[in-house]
């Protein structure tokens, strides 16, 4: 009898399902459901085409980050006061972007493509286009500030509305935490490798033309910065500047194209998975109550505030090692090969930080892969001008460069674990976490550019000059060498007090397994319930 009731019950679900009266979840065959959820190895295709996503976002701003602040002088010949506040405004809104854009992700109900991957898609194309326009001169006599800086500030939004889902994509291409590291190291391979094209790309296309420096500082002195852009305009022809023009537009159009095949990879090679737990409720979390949640959470406070100061460091260092290159060490035709010495020695090593980390631990490698810059960092500052001592400096730099790119996004994904154990009951915090660290890191980049600013401007710094007074040469040096050394020092004594190690790690990766093997069971047994009532 038993048997019997057993296979009528077995028979009415089956009805029920054929007929459309159960949910998906239990239609499903539970064989099925079972391999699904035991299945947690990435393949390394997947795991290259979520890192190819990560290649617009480092790509387009490593362009911008070297050759707006030129554009906007020489190419657009805007006022240097105005295109400061192109930069500064830009900057700012560019950070504010992104707990606005957490904000609406952590609204945004689960779709058939997935809950971020519609944000990546649709917003790819407008942010190619806005990208585009920002390297595009305007003919209109007035207005031209206006311009560029719309659509300075619209690009920033629509590459957010990239780039913080995706970061928060992480926690949905697997469970398995050894399987979101492996994917963070090829992501951060790519990034690298994006830093290396967009340096690549826009400095060979535009570096055709040459714009002479002006010999004489006194003459700069002398006179104001729009002047002397002024005279210095008046040696070049019109010609000359058109194709100095049609280059950036060529660079632009280059690397748009770059972005677009790079987000059609990620949207068709990644699939977004659905949590488990998730599938009990699709209603929104509270933005607010979960923002208070994770800026409570001591871990997170703890991993931020130590690389807030180690991102501040780095970004120094990138932010002036043209100007420390060709100032004061006199390698004003070298400095793109010892930037592009740092990233590919950056993108070779990131591999190595992926094994030592998984060897040794992640607080290992923080201490070991960052300070290994400052030895280097002395050394550059201390010994004599020397192209070889330099391009030596620049491959160590390369290898830090390599731990700080990898590191902070393989230690998020712990950091959310430990606050899922911590609040079982709240979901759908992932982008929180992920956008407001991108804050903290834009913030950072805010901060450098204004450090750096407002020290050469004390200093006396001479635009477009052909060498600069000794103050200059003594600031570069203190930018690029004291400053981020101290800064590192200071955020590796913050990394003491991160508390996930490698041992609460573990814990966490089995109490998480034990979470979801219950969730799971759970959700079973009420399929089972539900068809036997059916």
């Amino acid at each position: 009898m038993a048997r019997g009731g057993g296979a009528e019950r077995g028979r009415a679900a089956a009805a029920a399902a054929a007929a459309g009266l159960l949910p998906p979840a239990c239609r499903q065959p539970r064989r099925r459901r079972r391999r699904q959820e035991t299945r947690a190895k990435l393949s390394v295709c997947s795991k290259l085409c979520y890192a190819v996503g990560g290649a617009p976002y480092q790509t387009t701003g490593c362009a911008l980050g070297f050759f707006l602040q030129i554009y906007l002088l020489d190419v657009a010949q805007l006022d240097p006061f105005h295109a400061s506040i192109i930069l500064f405004v830009g900057r700012a809104w560019d950070a504010i972007t992104d707990p606005m854009v957490g904000f609406f992700i952590s609204k945004t109900s689960w779709t058939r493509f997935g809950r971020l991957m519609p944000w990546i898609i649709f917003s790819t194309p407008f942010a190619v286009i806005s990208y585009f326009l920002i390297w595009f001169v305007p003919d209109i006599s007035r207005g031209q500030v206006l311009w560029y800086l719309i659509f300075y500030c619209v690009f920033q939004t629509l590459v957010t509305c990239f780039h913080v889902p995706y970061s928060a994509l992480t926690m949905f291409i697997s469970r398995e935490q050894s399987e979101r590291d492996s994917a963070t190291a090829y992501r951060m391979t790519v990034e690298v490798l994006g830093t290396v094209l967009g340096t690549a790309i826009q400095g060979q296309i535009v570096g055709k033309v040459d714009t002479p420096c002006i010999q004489s500082p006194v003459f700069l002195g002398e006179t104001n910065s729009s002047v002397a852009m002024e005279e210095v305009n008046m040696t070049h022809d019109t010609g000359s500047l058109t194709d100095t023009r049609n280059a950036y537009m060529i660079a632009a159009g280059v690397i748009g194209g770059l972005y677009i095949l790079c987000a059609v990879i990620l949207s068709v090679g990644v699939r977004e998975e659905r949590e488990a737990s998730e599938l009990q409720t699709d209603e929104p979390v509270s933005f607010f109550q979960g923002l208070k949640l994770v800026m409570n959470h001591g871990a997170y406070i703890k991993l931020i505030a130590g690389f807030l100061f180690t991102s501040l460091a780095f970004m120094l260092l990138e932010g002036n090692f043209a100007l420390f290159c060709t100032y004061t060490l006199g390698f004003r035709n070298e400095f793109q090969n010892i930037l592009l010495a740092i990233m590919l020695s950056a993108t070779l090593t990131i591999p190595l930080w992926q094994w030592f980390l998984t060897r040794f631990g992640k607080k290992t490698a923080v201490y070991v892969g960052i300070s290994s810059a400052i030895p280097f960092l002395i050394m550059v500052v201390v010994m004599d001008s020397n192209l070889i001592v330099t391009y030596i400096v620049a491959v160590a730099a390369g290898i830090s460069v390599a731990a700080a790119f990898l590191l902070p996004w393989s230690m998020l994904p712990d950091v959310i674990d430990d606050f899922k154990l911590q609040h079982p009951d709240s979901r759908g915090h992932e982008a929180i976490f992920f956008s407001f660290y991108v804050f903290f890191t834009k913030f950072t980049s805010g901060v450098s550019l204004g450090i750096s600013t407002l020290s050469l401007d004390f200093a006396g710094y001479q635009t477009r000059g052909c060498s600069q007074p000794s103050k200059v040469n003594f600031t570069l040096k203190m930018l690029v060498s004291a400053v981020p050394v101290g800064l590192i020092l200071l955020g590796l004594l913050l990394f003491k007090l991160y508390p996930i190690d490698e041992e609460k790690r573990r814990k966490n990766k089995k109490a998480l397994q034990d979470l979801r093997e219950e969730s799971n069971s759970s959700s079973e047994s009420d399929n089972t319930e539900l068809a036997s009532i059916v």
